[in-house]
């Protein structure tokens, strides 16, 4: 396209919904300038952000000067890895002249002076930032809502949520208004929302990306146990490209210790070794579940894989139930202390569940957190040796598509129906965290990735989990998957003109 001729409408819709990747190239090419893309991007968003409430604080001013920026070193030559692409970020981390306030109504004014140590190496990269994506209060809930900035919607089907904590996130990656997401995890908060959405997520094992300069108030040094930041995009490439950038952001850290992650262990999908893990142990699989379990079989049957299932491997998997009881203690140890009438510690005589961990989690002493992280560490021994013999584990990331808003109070007492053969079941809020968790203890890297739509049109996915710090190798499987099967759908009725192609590397 010679720089008289301007870009299409259709061609510019059509890339909105283009991963970052193939953004970058067209920007490189001279295809299209970053100036008219970013003004495409935003136009979008004018039209189509009050349906959805995805993007909550904008700069467009700053992402217009960025975007000039960004033409004049292309047309320099420079290349970046997202030099022009238009991107957005998760509420809770900082960005220099916007608010982070994690929807508390007491932190509404509380306005970052620097950017967290993510956005930087995302900025560094090229890429053009729009603005901030909306996160549920304290980032404490698989929906998206809070008194500061009001409900996200799925755009797959407004009256349902887009998940959370990073729904925000989700929503915007699948509406086409960025290319990419920064997000963080500890309950499947980037996974749950991309499978509720249709697009890739990708948690990080734990540590691996510095997630500091997050949350309110600003200037907390102590980062949350558990928590993990990590990318949402529209291809597994970019999820790739992305955590790339993100390695050996620890400002005292990366003085001295360099992160390099090792090549994903296979580069062709007949290759990996896979264990199908479709029903939680000792419970029911679901409709959803068993949808996973099929479209999964389905792929690999047709690529040639070998799929292991879990009572082929026995003595090899570990307890997934007395795990999910230490992750839940451990998730409730990471919590504030409850005061007044939220005080409600288990009776300490009370049998050891994974209700009864959660209660108990937040009164923990140093001693018994010790206890509780001396069995997450061999645990994270279980799965390496677990991985000598397999390169990932696939299953569902939530036993359910997205659920209908529900803001009643209180949250514990909520419920939301899943399918079984026998009828619907109403689950606790609490039930719903098997699959989201099962990577979470050991620190276990985990890419949520799309398998396509339920029979209720909506979104469906699963997660691959791979060996500890290598990140690379579930999100090569999930590229190697979708490449076939699955991938990127914008979702109807947010696309003008042209529908892009479906993305799955």
């Amino acid at each position: 396209m010679s720089q008289q001729q301007r870009p299409s409408f259709a061609y510019l819709e059509a890339l909105a919904f283009a991963p970052a990747h193939a953004q970058a190239r067209a920007l490189a090419t001279g295809e299209v300038t970053a100036i008219e893309l970013l003004d495409h991007v935003l136009a979008r968003i004018d039209r189509y952000n009050p349906q959805l409430n995805a993007v909550i604080a904008r700069d467009d001013e700053g992402a217009r000067q960025a975007a000039r920026a960004a033409d004049a070193a292309l047309a320099r030559g420079e290349r970046k890895p997202l030099l022009g692409v238009p991107i957005t970020v998760k509420e809770n981390f900082h960005v220099a002249g916007l608010a982070t306030c994690v929807g508390n109504p007491d932190y509404a004014h509380n306005v970052d002076a620097v950017d967290a140590p993510a956005v930087i190496a995302l900025r560094e990269a090229g890429a053009v930032l729009i603005g901030k994506t909306n996160v549920p209060l304290s980032l404490a809930d698989l929906q998206t809502y809070n008194a500061v900035y009001g409900v996200t919607r799925n755009p797959w089907n407004l009256h349902r949520s887009p998940g959370g904590s990073s729904g925000g996130s989700a929503a915007a990656i699948a509406a086409g208004f960025g290319a990419l997401e920064l997000g963080t995890d500890i309950g499947g908060s980037i996974r749950v929302p991309a499978h509720f959405t249709g697009v890739f997520g990708h948690k990080p094992t734990f540590g691996l990306v510095y997630n500091g300069g997050t949350g309110a108030p600003s200037g907390k040094q102590t980062l949350r146990d558990l928590t993990v930041a990590g990318p949402l995009a529209r291809s597994a490439e970019d999820l790739e490209l992305a955590l790339q950038l993100l390695l050996n952001r620890d400002p005292l850290a990366s003085k001295a210790w360099r992160a390099t992650l090792p090549a994903a262990r296979h580069d062709d999908l007949r290759k990996f070794r896979v264990l199908l893990l479709t029903a939680w142990p000792g419970q029911p699989q679901s409709r959803s579940e068993r949808l996973v379990e099929t479209r999964l079989r389905q792929g690999l049957e047709a690529a040639g894989v070998t799929v292991t299932l879990p009572e082929e491997a026995a003595g090899l998997l570990p307890d997934l139930n007395a795990a999910h009881v230490v992750y839940r203690s451990l998730l409730g140890a990471s919590l504030p202390r409850p005061t007044g009438a939220a005080a409600q510690p288990a009776d300490p005589e009370s049998e050891e569940t994974a209700e009864t961990a959660w209660k108990r989690g937040p009164y923990l002493s140093h001693a018994e957190w010790l206890h509780k992280h001396e069995q997450r560490l061999r645990l994270r021994q279980q799965w390496e040796a677990f991985f000598e013999h397999f390169d990932v584990v696939l299953s569902p990331v939530l036993p359910a598509t997205a659920f209908a808003h529900d803001h009643s109070e209180p949250k514990d007492a909520r419920r939301f129906p899943v399918a079984f053969d026998e009828g619907v079941t109403q689950l606790r809020f609490a039930d719903l965290f098997n699959w989201a968790g099962l990577p979470v203890l050991p620190g276990l890297p985990a890419t949520s990735f799309p398998l396509g739509l339920h029979d209720d049109n909506l979104p469906i996915g699963a997660q691959a989990v791979g060996p500890y710090l290598e990140d690379l190798t579930p999100i090569r499987f999930a590229a190697l998957f979708t490449a076939q099967q699955g991938g990127f759908q914008a979702p109807p009725g947010f696309a003008d003109d042209a529908q892009p192609e479906r993305t799955g590397a």
